[in-house]
């Protein structure tokens, strides 16, 4: 009869003491470890497989308590991003321990990751975008340059941040569309908060008129188109810059604040109504690039 058979753990329970049988159930081979070649590298006894359990139930209690003792240091309004990355951390950490836990019982760990190589270089080449995501996740919530409720621009696309993971963000745009922007687009690509400077911002309408006009007619009108918008605010105060001498016309820009830059497109249309309605009734003509064609006849 072989030894660590079914058969010989029972015939010895029954013919041992108590603390026998015991110490013969722990050490009982549950899996037998083995290389490539067919050397053993390892035995997984039910004896290991108990100290691994309650390993990872004191590990599990320690996070625990070191989630709580960090959380009553950091604020409210950050416990979202903490949670991201301990969640992240606590998955490392389990990790390790194991990997030591095996180390420590007599496991050949360096043979496992040999043998198993090629399948964690497929792995990794599969999962490498999502590792650059998760990276630039850390990244993001550490350095703090995107929060909840700031408004970004990445790709052309603009949104309000409303929630930020580990692998993704999820933004709302003005058209109540859900935008998930992979993360690490963040590193690849310039991203333009809105609002890390605070919650107003400049915003601008550019026009032209025709060469001739009076320009201080101009500044007056356009700066009384914004003045007449609700959403515009009066400090700083809009002004005028007198941009470009253009090939078919004179370029002006309008200059303005707004409180909420995320429905920008509203204010802007409406002061665009309005200098229209104002230079028809001045007489000021925004004019349209015009070409002269001489036909030559032969």
């Amino acid at each position: 009869m072989q030894e660590g058979t079914l058969e010989h753990i029972e015939e010895t329970i029954e013919n041992s003491s108590l603390w026998e049988q015991i110490v013969t159930f722990l050490n009982y081979k549950v899996i037998t470890l083995t290389d490539t070649d067919g050397y053993e590298t390892g035995v997984l006894t039910v004896r290991f497989i108990l100290i691994v359990i309650s390993i990872l139930v004191i590990t599990t209690f320690v996070l625990r308590l070191v989630n709580k003792l960090l959380l009553r240091r950091i604020p409210k309004e950050n416990h979202s991003e903490f949670f991201t990355i301990f969640s992240f951390a606590k998955w490392f950490v389990y990790v390790v321990v194991l990997l030591v836990a095996m180390n420590s019982m007599g496991i050949n760990i360096t043979a496992i990751f040999a043998a198993s190589a090629a399948l964690l270089i497929g792995i990794g080449l599969a999962l490498q975008t999502l590792f650059q995501d998760i990276i630039s996740g850390i990244f993001i919530l550490i350095d703090q340059s995107v929060h909840v409720d700031d408004i970004i621009e990445i790709e052309g696309k603009v949104g309000r941040v409303e929630e930020i993971k580990l692998r993704t963000t999820r933004a709302v745009t003005i058209d109540n569309k859900v935008l998930i922007i992979p993360n690490h687009l963040y590193l690849t690509n310039s991203l333009y908060n809105w609002t890390q400077n605070g919650t107003t911002t400049r915003e601008s309408v550019e026009v032209g008129v025709a060469y001739g006009s009076d320009v201080q007619l101009v500044k007056k009108l356009l700066l009384e188109a914004a003045t007449k918008q609700e959403l515009v605010l009066d400090e700083p105060a809009p002004y005028v810059y007198f941009s470009n001498f253009g090939d078919s016309s004179l370029d002006f820009k309008l200059v303005f604040t707004l409180a909420n830059s995320f429905q920008s497109a509203i204010p802007k249309s409406d002061i665009r109504f309005e200098i229209d309605k104002l230079f028809r009734e001045n007489n000021i003509a925004i004019p349209f690039p015009q070409r002269d064609i001489h036909i030559i006849k032969q």
